[in-house]
Order: structure tokens, then C-alpha cells, then sequence
């Protein structure tokens, strides 16, 4: 497979571009085409040997990228969706893969699904998609207690048991592959989602692009069960540096 001896140049595109600081504006028109400043990135990270591009977040968010807001929308402050895609068209036109980073662990406050059990409570539908109770709550004051990753409750764990989750996450990596053509998806903190799940994921994917790559984010405790159970195909081991 191409990845077998892949060299990955790594970009966090909203410090890239200088817009991670941005206030975030509640008008909906207001977009940014930053973005596009990737493109004269191309040709300098080629030079360096890099086969592949890996970006970090790339969706709308409340702040850094890795709360969620929608998978299917490029964050305002980076630019459209139409900007992605002519930047994913140069990298690809270069000769080179893209990554992209799939946070399906966790999502934002600000997540459209989360908004709505804010507002509608337990008349929601949506509220089976989060790990809640409403005898509880949290600092946030949401009149409910959920489960935030790591006991963080800007990030919302979702609850990939439910079905419409699944089917929800599967359908925006569907769209990244056909508005964007990735080559893969780095799994943010794979150590923390389902085995089973990322399984899934890997047989989905596959069935849409035979040569698809799956990178996981594990911490080294349990990288060995990444590739028996969770069917990835390479993973970054942190503690690795240690040796």
C-alpha cells in the first residue's frame, strides 16, 4: 500500500493560516478564505520528501478544532468547503496523499445535535447520542450532567452505540471522500474510541477506496490491540520516544 513508506508532513491548518485566535463571529456570512494559503505550501513540502499532508481539524468548531461543530462544514475562520476542495485538488494534483483528522470521540458545545438537547431537554431526539442524565449537572449548568472526554466538559463524548450516531459519522467520511478525495483519517485519541467502532470504520471505508489508511492517536499501553481488534493500519505511539 502507498502508506507502507509514506513521509507525512503534519499541518494544524487554524494556526497555519493565524486564525485559531479569531473572534468567532454569530453571522453566518461571515467567511475567511485562509485556507488557500496552504496551496504555496505545496511545493516547499514536497521538496522537503513528503508523500502525504496530514491536517488537523478542518470542520467547523467552537475554538480549536477538536470540538466539533459540524463534520460537514469547513470551519468560517479557514474558508469554504469549495476552498478545501481547491486545495485538496493542488495537493493531489502534486503528486501527494491528504489526511485528514477525524475527531469521533467527542464533539463541541457548540454541536448541533448537543444545541438541541440544550434547548428541548428530554423532548430531544438527539438525546441518546450523548453519554446523560438529567438528575445531574455539570459546571456548565445545562440543567443535565453528560460525559465530557477526560472529565473535560467543553468536549461532549458521544455515544457511538447509538445507530444514528453511527450512521451519522460514517455518512461525513463518506462526504470527505467524495467532495475531498482523502487517502485517510488520522483517529484522534483512538485509545478512547470502541474497537469494534474503529473496525467498522476501516471496513466502511475500504469499500469505498480500496487503499483508504487509518492512522490511530494511542498512547502505547495498548497499541498492540490497534491492529488485531481495531483493524488500523499504523498508529502513533508516544511513549516510543522513551526507548
Amino acid at each position: 500500500m502507498w502508506f507502507d513508506e509514506a513521509v507525512v508532513y503534519q499541518i494544524y491548518p487554524l494556526g497555519l493560516c493565524g486564525v485559531l485566535n479569531e473572534e468567532r463571529s454569530s453571522d453566518d456570512s461571515v467567511v475567511g478564505h485562509s485556507i488557500l494559503e496552504v496551496k504555496d505550501w505545496i511545493s516547499h513540502i514536497k521538496k522537503l520528501g513528503a508523500t502525504c499532508i496530514l491536517f488537523n481539524p478542518l470542520m467547523e468548531s467552537d475554538y480549536h478544532g477538536y470540538d466539533t461543530r459540524d463534520y460537514y462544514t469547513v470551519d468560517r475562520r479557514l474558508g469554504t468547503n469549495d476552498d478545501l476542495k481547491e486545495v485538496c485538488d493542488a495537493i493531489h494534483e502534486a503528486g501527494l496523499k491528504i489526511l485528514f483528522d477525524g475527531v469521533f470521540n467527542h464533539v463541541g458545545r457548540g454541536f448541533w445535535a448537543f444545541k438541541d438537547v440544550q434547548e428541548k431537554k428530554w423532548d430531544s431526539p438527539y438525546y441518546g447520542w450523548f453519554h446523560l442524565s438529567f438528575d445531574g449537572n455539570t459546571e456548565y449548568n445545562d440543567g443535565f450532567w453528560y460525559e465530557g472526554w477526560e472529565g473535560h466538559y467543553e468536549l461532549v463524548k458521544l455515544n457511538l452505540d447509538h445507530p444514528d450516531v453511527q450512521n451519522y459519522l460514517l455518512s461525513a467520511v463518506d462526504y470527505w471522500i467524495d467532495a475531498f478525495d482523502i487517502d485517510g483519517i488520522r483517529l484522534d485519541v483512538a485509545y478512547s474510541l470502541p474497537r469494534w467502532f474503529m473496525a467498522m470504520l476501516k471496513d466502511h471505508c475500504r469499500q469505498k477506496k480500496a487503499d483508504f489508511f487509518l492512522l490511530g492517536e494511542v498512547l502505547g499501553d495498548n497499541a498492540g490491540y490497534m491492529f488485531s481488534e481495531a483493524h488500523l493500519d499504523s498508529i502513533t505511539d508516544y511513549p516510543g520516544f522513551k526507548g
